[in-house]
């Protein structure tokens, strides 16, 4: 019997009216073979603007409701998205935090400069044990990422000892003295980040010499193993994976490679808006968006050069859209709003990364709060979720379920004379055989009539819908006004001789759960 391992895409220039064959989707719920990790669903939080103070953490004795200084409304937030992974404390942040220095009675720890990030003075008042107090609070993995830039091995493999170690040790007796009398177990740890630019500017092979040194020393302690994520490439930067991967040794000292891809409008010198744009610059957002999708397949195609069996993960833990601040900002502090256009950008990389799911292992978006693409804004006692935290609610069904292999045809959303595919979709099926189907309509001025059969089923079940859209594409939840972009129910399904048929509102994002 034939099966369909990979989603192929065929593109049909135009469209007719009504259910064509334009659009149209085939569905393989028994031939998945691989499961979407949770932790595809992962965030990042850097000590950078208001991400961690005045995002996760108050001030002393601050009246907003807290646990231990860390912002309850924050936490029940992310917790009913489920959110699987935090990485801290960068960013470009890491390669320059000494994390000693974060440890031990607040009022005597040292203070820094935080110079890639505002120039501010960063007082180490949140560290080690009150980061990983907070992912107790979430009930997720804590992601650390380690000094390679600015610190030594010795200073990363003692963090990784105070963290881990139950022996009797310096460091053991450390982090007891310092109120934790049990080790951490942290498994996920970076060694380094973008050691190609903010991270030191090394060379790859220069990298892959340092990555081998470091893991030597980077060690387990008693069951906990550790996954090791090294430092990988930024966008099509295909020589540095071809460098880490080709190398035993090298590749040896790395269970996760990183890659970071921000999606931004125009330039790194005038990025654009985030709440006000043309059409134009929707479309470009959304076209170089999909370009997710062509990185991840390259450097997957390397990794499966020299790991055919995939026992090497594809971690791509930074990646969004990336604006110009919001006025009257500090440039240092990375803040913008939020829109239905964010949403759908991440609804495709959540796409993407689902569609490579045998590769893909681990995703952070950057970053959590108040922080580029944030699901969560903070002012003050006030918060706000995003479209974009949404998003990750409406996609919880996806986390450890089984990829259902697909075949799309879509019509074309065309702007000068550019054409993306108008419909881009997911689909998996959980423990309990229940198939959820997200799909994206990008054409913010048009609904698309959508036929979806389902292979080898001969009846279909719809149990309900939901849906994200706004009135308008720059459509944003604002401090003291009622939201403009939720989730709300969607029923324009039916039933037709055993096929789906969808309608897709302009600008959409469309969540369906069918009983086969």
């Amino acid at each position: 019997m034939k099966t369909y391992s990979l989603v192929l895409c065929l593109l049909v220039a135009g469209a007719a009216d009504g259910f064509a064959q334009d659009n149209q989707i085939i569905l393989y719920p028994d031939s998945g073979r691989h499961e979407i990790s949770r932790h595809i669903y992962g965030h990042f939080s850097e000590h950078l603007g208001r991400c961690i103070y005045g995002g996760f953490w108050v001030g002393e004795n601050s009246k907003i409701p807290n646990s231990g200084r860390i912002r309850t409304d924050v936490v029940e937030a992310l917790r009913d998205i489920d959110i699987p992974n935090l990485r801290w404390p960068g960013g470009c942040f890491a390669d320059e935090y000494h994390w000693m220095d974060g440890i031990g009675l607040r009022d005597k720890r040292p203070t820094m400069i935080n110079t890639h990030w505002g120039g501010v003075t960063e007082d180490n008042s949140f560290g080690t044990h009150e980061f990983l107090e907070l992912c107790s609070l979430l009930d997720c993995e804590p992601v650390i990422c380690g000094n390679m830039g600015s610190g030594t091995i010795r200073e990363m493999s003692q963090w990784v000892e105070y963290l881990n170690s139950d022996n009797v040790s310096p460091m053991t007796n450390l982090r007891k003295e310092n109120g934790q009398e049990q080790a951490f177990g942290v498994t996920y740890w970076g060694v380094g980040n973008e050691n190609w630019d903010c991270g030191g500017r090394m060379t790859a092979e220069y990298y892959a010499n340092e990555l081998r040194r470091y893991s030597v020393y980077c060690k387990n302690y008693g069951e906990n193993e550790l996954y090791k994520v090294a430092c990988g490439p930024s966008r099509d930067n295909y020589h540095w994976t071809e460098t880490l991967m080709k190398d035993p040794q090298t590749r040896n000292s790395f269970h996760g490679l990183s890659l970071h891809y921000y999606t931004i409008c125009h330039d790194w010198e005038k990025k654009g808006s985030a709440t006000d744009f043309t059409e134009g610059e929707w479309f470009t957002t959304m076209q170089k968006t999909l370009k997710m999708d062509e990185y991840i397949g390259k450097h997957s195609e390397i990794m499966n050069k020299y790991d055919p069996e995939k026992t090497k993960g594809l971690i791509v833990d930074e990646w969004g859209n990336w604006h110009d601040v919001e006025p009257g900002s500090n440039p240092g502090f990375l803040y913008q709003q939020n829109t239905l256009r964010d949403a759908l950008l991440a609804a495709v990389n959540f796409n993407i990364f689902n569609k490579h799911c045998d590769r893909v292992k681990m995703a952070n978006i950057a970053q959590t709060i108040n922080v580029l693409q944030s699901v969560i804004l903070t002012k003050e006692d006030q918060i706000i979720l995003t479209p974009t935290y949404y998003v990750f609610k409406l996609y919880k069904v996806h986390h450890d379920a089984i990829l259902v292999p697909h075949r799309i045809s879509s019509e074309l959303y065309t702007v000068d004379y550019q054409s993306i595919p108008a419909i881009h979709t997911s689909c998996s099926k959980d423990e309990n055989g229940m198939m959820h189907l997200t799909l994206t309509n990008l054409n913010p001025n048009k609904d698309i009539n959508v036929e979806c059969s389902v292979h080898g089923k001969e009846s279909l079940k719809i149990i309900g819908g939901e849906i994200i859209t706004g009135e308008e594409m720059n459509a944003f939840n604002d401090f003291g006004k009622p939201e403009s972009v939720n989730i709300a129910s969607f029923d324009d399904i039916e039933v037709e001789d055993n096929k789906l048929k969808i309608t897709l509102p302009a600008r959409s994002i469309v969540l369906i759960k069918v009983e086969i």
